[in-house]
């Protein structure tokens, strides 16, 4: 019987096994620190209000935080004729957080408002290795956190969606019939 395509299976899966100790030791040795290191920069350089958040108590699986926040919203809830509650919205947060395999996965949490349905499920804008990971890729993923945000707040229904218009007092004649 010839096992050469089960010892190359075998192979590559002690592969991936080392791979996954090799990310978790560069985790600890250089990109937990990293990540803090170019999050604080920005967080010192754009003077963003934001706070930065490590979850260590399962080691392997450690999360960096650069959360916005949580604020009254300005919108208030009447709870009766003399009362009312201020509704909190939660601002957003960036997410790096280890996977089981040591890879790292950039997560965007979108902001919400409590009490007034459901938060949306994080955005997964990539898994990277920790050799992948550097300044250059932090800051783009704070950019792309950025501009989600701003989409958020400037939300409105206006803005062109790319479909020709349908409906009443729209024509399908072409510009050279009219």
């Amino acid at each position: 019987m010839n096992f050469t395509a089960l010892k190359s299976k075998v192979d590559k899966y002690l592969q991936v096994k080392q791979n996954t100790h090799d990310y978790r030791d560069q985790w600890a040795a250089e990109t937990k620190e990293l990540i803090t290191s170019t999050l604080q920069k920005i967080i010192d350089e754009t003077a963003i209000d934001a706070e930065i958040e490590i979850k260590d108590s399962v080691e392997n699986l450690e999360v960096i935080v650069f959360n916005l926040g949580r604020i009254k919203s300005g919108i208030r809830e009447k709870l009766d004729a003399d009362e009312s509650r201020s509704v909190v919205r939660n601002n957003g947060m960036l997410v790096y957080q280890q996977l089981f395999n040591g890879k790292i996965v950039v997560l965007l949490v979108q902001p919400f408002l409590e009490g007034y349905g459901e938060p949306q499920q994080p955005k997964s804008l990539e898994i990277v290795r920790p050799s992948e990971l550097n300044e250059g890729f932090i800051v783009r993923h704070v950019e792309e956190f950025l501009k989600e945000l701003v989409a958020w707040e400037d939300y409105d229904d206006d803005q062109p969606s790319g479909k020709p218009p349908i409906g009443f007092a729209t024509s399908y004649a072409s510009d050279e019939e009219v």
